[in-house]
């Protein structure tokens, strides 16, 4: 058999020594011992297992329809599709996107179509990270699912819209599976610690180890699991009968990062990051950079927002936002990580304490605005370059004056083509150095306008 396909009820296979199925399941990972074996032991998601829903039927053999399980690691997407393949007269057949293609993929639909028209038996077909599949992997799966050859369960950590090819989507119903909330978590650790699948008792644990269990958790069972297998190992090492917070501290050395650079993560934390900073919560926005850092999302990009932000959001309201976040970008060039986080965290501060003003990128795209819409008019003659031959017989540069000439520096005279004579694009607020040109720039105007 093929590396990486499984199935679970293949009648070929050996069958087991008495007892060595409660060895295999004893020498199992914790979070594997603990896998729910049924809906009620399902722990979260309840929004998708109410009475009727499509989930809690397709487990309960109705309804028979393909799916694509998209949430983050460790909420349970493989466990609700052993459950979905438990219902009577089901085949469970799985296949690691990892390792197999479209000759795998190929094999398991013949062979469903075969057990479908000989003895009536559907096929689960379970495929973990599909968003690992290929375009081609995936186009082979169409037909058959189309066709109801095969029931298709597919979990990706990835937003499905973004990795799995549109005809696949629009035959599957997508179900999103949500973070575990601390409480979730804090239920799965206290029933497996006494479970006889998990600890059984064995090993009691402390309410401050429980609770920096569930803060490592980060909403995933199973690295809440893993870590807690881990610290009761060395709990039970060296004698203890309770884990304490060191033994969990000296265990797990800290949480993984969810974090994606292609997928949907890359652009939540990116837009959070944004949006903290415009807010002015300058503990959030560090929080999100953080996350970007710890993730090895490329410092640049990161000094490039901080850039574009710098204007987009403050503006003239604090003219050295642009300034500090260039010379972080350069910076970060020049020093490169670990330090340049030093400089990005001083932009993002820098940033995120500003006075706000979106002055600036309200003017230029109310100007963009009116050029495309067919407002360019046409420049007035006496600005128009005069520094070539001719230029004076068109009329050219004729009738400019000099602002320096007059002791204001300021002097009426029409800039804008005539259809935009007295359009305003630069509106500045009262906030930061703009308050300075909130009273300013109504002057300029009147005198410019000679109004």
């Amino acid at each position: 058999m093929d590396e990486g396909l499984f199935d679970v009820s293949e009648p070929s296979a050996p069958q087991p020594h008495p007892g060595s199925a409660e060895r295999v399941a004893a020498n199992a990972p914790l979070a594997v011992r603990m896998r729910p074996q049924s809906l009620d032991e399902v722990v979260g998601q309840d929004h998708l297992l109410g009475a009727g829903s499509p989930l809690r039927r397709l487990v309960e053999g109705a309804a028979p329809a393909s799916v694509l399980l998209y949430g983050p690691p460790g909420t349970g997407k493989t466990t609700l599709a052993t459950l979905v393949s438990q219902a009577i007269g089901r085949r469970f057949v799985a296949l690691s996107a990892l390792t197999a293609g479209v000759k795998e993929v190929r094999a398991v639909i013949d062979e469903a179509k075969r057990r479908l028209t000989r003895s009536g038996e559907s096929t689960v077909l379970f495929i973990d990270e599909v968003h690992r599949f290929s375009r081609t992997q995936q186009d082979a799966l169409l037909g058959a699912v189309e066709d109801r050859i095969v029931l298709l369960v597919a979990a990706t950590t990835e937003n499905p819209f973004f990795s799995i090819v549109s005809p696949l989507l629009s035959r599957s119903l997508v179900l999103q599976l949500h973070p575990l909330t601390d409480e979730d978590v804090r239920v799965l650790i206290r029933r497996t610690v006494a479970d006889p699948r998990g600890l059984d008792g064995k090993l009691g644990l402390a309410e401050d180890a429980e609770e920096h269990l569930v803060r490592l958790a980060g909403g995933d069972a199973r690295r809440a699991l893993t870590a807690l297998e881990a610290a009761a190992d060395s709990a039970a090492s060296t004698g203890l009968s309770e884990i304490d917070l060191a033994t969990v501290e000296a265990t797990v050395d800290k949480a993984a990062v969810r974090y994606d650079r292609q997928g949907d993560q890359h652009y939540d934390v990116t837009s959070a990051f944004i949006k903290s900073i415009r807010g002015s919560d300058v503990d959030a926005a560090l929080h999100y950079l953080a996350r970007m850092i710890e993730a090895g999302e490329d410092p640049r990009f990161i000094a490039r927002r901080l850039v574009v932000h710098a204007s987009e959001d403050i503006g003239m309201a604090d003219p050295t936002a642009l300034q500090v976040c260039v010379a972080a970008h350069q910076a970060v060039q020049f020093i490169g990580m670990p330090e340049g986080r030093l400089a990005l965290a001083q932009a993002t501060i820098h940033l995120a304490t500003a006075p706000k003003s979106n002055a600036v990128i309200m003017a230029i795209d109310s100007a963009l605005s009116d050029i495309r819409s067919g407002g360019a008019g046409t420049v007035p003659a006496h600005l128009r370059d005069g520094h070539y031959a001719g230029a004076a017989r068109l009329g050219n540069a004729q009738g400019y004056r000099y602002p320096h000439n007059v002791p204001e520096g300021v002097l009426a005279q029409q800039y804008p083509p005539d259809n935009l004579v007295g359009r305003d694009y630069y509106e500045p607020t009262a906030r930061g150095a703009e308050r300075a040109l909130a009273e300013r720039v109504p002057k300029l105007r009147k005198a410019i306008r000679g109004e």
